[in-house]
């Protein structure tokens, strides 16, 4: 447990939210809240600086309710991936403080009415409109971070006119996404116009020879641009998650 959640546990004794047995319980728990169809890991924002995320797919209204009480009753701000309108509709009931975002298919609850004070800059480039539910993922994942973030659609290697009217914006930023299907080029140009890293993110958008992502990825592996890393396809939480990270440590270190 870190000194902020100490101190704000020890804010709701005095203020009477908690009892002495309570504060006690609270204090000397294992980091772990068994909720029966999860074990929710409470102590991984200390660990690994941010906290759990719960990927909705395949989970039960049930179960994803149950693990959100279990984040918010440890003052985490919630974020789930993966989930269906179907699932959403039923979580808004119950938490009506949560946004869903469809294309992305995330859903937030903040801790604060408040948003936090932004931790870094993040802009996130996509090759063409079709990879959009993966860069809005990616968005929301870098939001839900505390980073500051643009997003820049509809720029690839087709036009490449497109990305050179839009250089000025990735201009001071700590990380850059690039979002691509087909053969996943685009990284490549962007990482040889800015001076940070690169999270380039293939996607399953393309024709049969594209291989369901498969000519991207192995084209961004094969990037000539140092500076490019790879993740997963389709996998925009990941990106949003790496390039948060370093946009917070980023300004960390700059104060």
């Amino acid at each position: 447990m870190n000194t902020s959640e100490l101190e704000n546990l020890a804010k709701q004794l005095l203020a009477g939210d908690l009892s002495a047995e309570q504060f006690v319980r609270r204090v000397n728990r294992p980091g772990i809240a068994d909720v029966g169809e999860a074990q929710v890991d409470l102590d991984r924002q200390r660990r690994c600086g941010f906290p759990e995320v719960v990927f909705a797919q395949g989970k039960t209204v049930e179960a994803i309710e149950k693990i959100f009480h279990a984040l918010i009753d440890h003052r985490v701000d919630v974020l789930a991936t993966r989930m269906s309108a179907e699932q959403a509709v039923e979580l808004q009931r119950k938490f009506p403080t949560g946004s869903y975002n469809p294309v992305g298919r995330t859903f937030r609850i903040p801790l604060d009415a408040q948003p936090a004070a932004t931790a870094g800059k993040v802009v996130i480039v996509t090759a063409g409109t079709s990879d959009l539910p993966v860069a809005e993922e990616a968005r929301e994942t870098a939001m839900w971070a505390g980073a500051e973030v643009t997003l820049i659609q509809d720029v690839g290697v087709a036009g490449p006119h497109r990305l050179a009217a839009n250089l000025p914006l990735l201009a001071g930023a700590d990380a850059v996404i690039v979002v691509a299907g087909m053969e996943g080029a685009l990284p490549s140009v962007v990482g040889g116009h800015v001076a940070c890293p690169v999270v380039a993110v293939p996607t399953s958008v393309g024709y049969g020879a594209s291989f369901g992502g498969i000519a991207a990825l192995l084209g961004m592996l094969n990037s000539c641009a140092s500076n490019v890393s790879v993740v997963n396809i389709d996998a925009g939480f990941k990106a949003g998650y790496v390039a948060g990270l370093i946009a917070r440590n980023v300004a960390k270190a700059g104060k």
